[in-house]
């Protein structure tokens, strides 16, 4: 920071002020492996930001600058290039300085600027909540690390050192930013393979989050570690002899779990902590894989493996580039003994991921295949943000996405592909493509058909079977795991509204224009009303507004035409809108009373979900207060040609087999059955109620099922229920 100078001569230059000893450090580790030009740029830099952060102080009270010099400090131990460094000294000047992008980019260079830009908050765009702002930041940066991945490592190289450094915050935002790096940061850091960085963040965020079991975990490792420190290096000693025995030339060495891990684990498995034996776990560094596989018999020699804890990484690598072999084995006193066997090269990728490509130079393939890997992923992120309708969503779709847990399944061409745990047959379908997703009807599950819903599991073969007619199921997601599946369901379940939407728009304008004795609007009057009315919305979305419930037909039909004078003195009784059944989302049949064609009906016009179609003689409807202006007659087609939902009440005797003749003569008459459950009586050993949610063509249809189930002999009474539902 710049200190106060005492006045100076005329024409003498201005002194340049004490370098703080952290840029020192800094400036001395990069010139390490900068060039010159580079390092003199990076002091270029840090005194800029030293003069833009000038008389900023941070909450534990030292010069604001000293945070900026710590995030690139971190940053040179991963070997990052000086433009991330500058973008690292740089990155709050635009958020809490006058700098703007332009000054930074003719100073430093655009691509400088445009780190810079998608690390800084959206501080100057108004919006409706907290958490609108904070997703639509959260949006701007995973955007731009899709554009270049050092956004995302000088914004985790950030958060590290604010999470360090939290024990100045108030209690409240101590624990509001802790949560927001264990869902958001860490996760991020372990999908892009920064081990170690995920490893601190969720210690850290533990720590704020809850103080209390963080403080007795902590001890109560602590006290074990001296417990078990004989138990150790028995193991170790026994591992290293085994392979020095088998002629493998390896690098052995014991490693702690991390607290957060230890405490997850706890949780998942309700265990106490002296119940969690594998807290020490041994890696096992070889030169090549097949010495890790040598090295995995050599291990199953020295200790029983226990089955089932055996994970191939090499053969089948995680999402984030991870290789390695896993297994747990019997040790000495029964305690489980874990223990990790990879290569050097598999060792870069698992502490550095990503970042690999800038500590490691050597070009090898393990580090190629992980930056492929990331790239694939941020490509996800950019379709995903394409689907997503606002900034909540898109991060609710990438939260759902940063699962550190994966399953491994196989194309039916024998193609591995890596999905998030508890992911089904849909998540499948869209991993394989958008259009398999979209009409995806059925799934074969190791060649057996299974339903859509069906969760996935390591090894399984899965193939999707499609047709052409086939569309997204609103229920899909009540049960989909991945970010992708959802957005492109939500998207074309939007879509298929809206258009749906506009349809029903204009047959309701129109029905209105017509009551008012005007044939049509010329678009003169359209482009007035849009001028005058609407705002920045087109004639589509006005129609879409009318059939959503959101614009009254009639109050739009006259203000279309009040410029023109046209308006009738007494408008006629418009004509019913018809009802043909296929009209998708913008039209639905009331669950209250499940209305079917035969029906005398009634239409309501509810706001954000359409037209909603009545029975006239509705119980709901007929307690609510409606404003007439939204109720519409309407009427079936005709020629209505598909089932509808109706339930039905069954007094049956209660004998075997009952169940079994109501549900065949039901079936006989052409009606299936969509749902059934038994109400429970305790008291009556006689009888049982049973209420069945059936589908039939129209009232002649229920008509005849009813007539065939009375006539059953352990059919009791039979009766058609209405207003169960709001």
């Amino acid at each position: 920071m710049l200190g106060v100078s005492s006045p100076m001569p005329s024409g003498a230059l201005p002194l340049t002020p004490p370098m703080l000893p952290a840029a020192r450090e800094l400036l001395d580790k990069v010139a390490g492996y900068l060039c010159a030009e580079e390092v003199e740029l990076v002091e270029t830099a840090y005194r800029y930001g030293e003069r833009a952060h000038e008389g900023q102080f941070r909450k534990s009270g030292e010069p604001y600058i000293t945070h900026p010099i710590a995030v690139a400090s971190i940053l040179a131990d991963w070997f990052l290039d000086h433009q991330a460094l500058i973008a690292a000294l740089l990155h709050d000047v635009m958020e809490d300085t006058g700098v703007t992008k332009l000054e930074i980019a003719d100073q430093f260079g655009k691509p400088v600027a445009d780190l810079v830009d998608g690390l800084s908050k959206l501080e100057r765009l108004e919006f409706q909540t907290k958490e609108d702002a904070q997703a639509e930041n959260f949006r701007k940066m995973l955007l731009a690390m899709a554009r270049d991945i050092r956004v995302i490592l000088v914004k985790l190289a950030d958060r590290l050192h604010n999470m360090r450094t939290l024990d100045a915050m108030n209690p409240d935002k101590q624990k509001r930013i802790a949560r927001e790096t264990m869902d958001i940061y860490a996760p991020i850091a372990n999908r892009i393979g920064l081990n170690s960085v995920y490893q601190e963040l969720e210690d850290l965020s533990f720590r704020y989050v809850h103080p209390h079991r963080y403080l007795v975990l902590a001890k109560a490792l602590k006290a074990a570690r001296g417990n078990r420190r004989e138990v150790v290096s028995k193991i170790l000693e026994a591992i290293k002899h085994k392979l020095a025995d088998s002629a493998i030339e390896a690098l052995v060495n014991g490693r702690e779990k991390h607290l957060y891990s230890i405490y997850k684990k706890m949780q998942e498995k309700h265990l106490t902590f002296s119940q969690v034996l594998d807290i020490y776990g041994f890696r096992v560094i070889v030169k090549d894989v097949p010495h890790c596989y040598l090295t995995l018999g050599a291990l199953h020699g020295l200790y029983k493996p226990i089955p089932g804890k055996f994970k191939d990484y090499i053969a089948i690598p995680k999402g984030n580039g991870y290789q390695s072999v896993h297994t747990t084995l019997f040790g000495p006193y029964g305690t489980p003994v874990e223990v990790q066997i990879r290569t050097q090269d598999m060792h870069k990728v698992a502490e550095s991921g990503v970042a690999s490509h800038w500590i490691y130079k050597s070009g090898n393939v393990s580090i190629n295949e992980v930056q492929q890997k990331t790239h694939q992923w941020l490509k996800s992120l950019l379709e995903i943000q394409s689907q997503s309708g606002d900034s909540v969503e898109f991060l609710e779709h990438i939260k759902v996405d940063l699962f550190p847990d994966e399953v491994y399944v196989f194309t039916p061409k024998g193609k591995i592909m890596s999905l998030p745990q508890g992911a089904t047959a849909v998540d499948f379908a869209y991993a394989v493509h958008t259009d398999i997703g979209n009409r995806c009807i059925a799934a074969k599950i190791n060649y057996e058909l299974m339903p859509l819903r069906t969760v996935l599991r390591n090894g399984d073969r899965v193939e999707i079977i499609t047709a052409s007619t086939s569309k997204p199921n609103p229920n899909w997601l009540n049960f989909v795991a991945t970010g992708k599946a959802r957005s492109h369901i939500r998207h074309y379940l939007k879509t298929m509204r809206y258009e749906e939407s506009v349809t029903l728009g204009e047959r309701l304008l129109n029905q209105s224009l017509v009551a008012l004795k005007a044939d049509n609007i010329d678009d003169a009057l359209w482009e007035r009303f849009l001028r005058e009315e609407a705002g920045e919305k087109s004639r589509q979305e006005i129609l879409s507004d009318i059939g959503l419930g959101k614009r009254l037909p009639v109050v739009v039909a006259k203000r279309l035409l009040a410029p023109s004078g046209l308006i009738a003195e007494m408008p006629q009784r418009p004509d019913p809108i018809t009802i043909h059944g296929t009209e998708g989302m913008a039209v639905q049949f009331a669950q209250c009373c499940s209305p079917i064609p035969g029906d005398p009906i009634i239409g309501v016009i509810k706001k954000g979900q359409g037209l909603i179609v009545h029975t006239h003689d509705c119980p709901v409807l007929r307690k609510s207060r409606i404003d007439p202006e939204k109720m519409l007659d309407v009427q079936w087609d005709q020629t209505v040609q598909r089932m509808f939902d109706v339930n039905v009440k069954v007094l049956a005797v209660h004998e075997r087999g009952a169940l079994a003749q109501i549900a065949a003569a039901i079936a006989d008459d052409g009606a299936n059955i969509q749902n059934v459950h038994m109400e429970d009586e305790h008291d009556r050993t006689a009888y049982t109620t049973l209420n069945f949610t059936l589908q039939v063509e129209n009232r002649g249809h229920l008509a005849k099922v009813m007539k065939a189930l009375r006539q059953l002999p352990v059919v009791v009474r039979i009766n058609r229920v209405r207003g169960t539902a709001a």
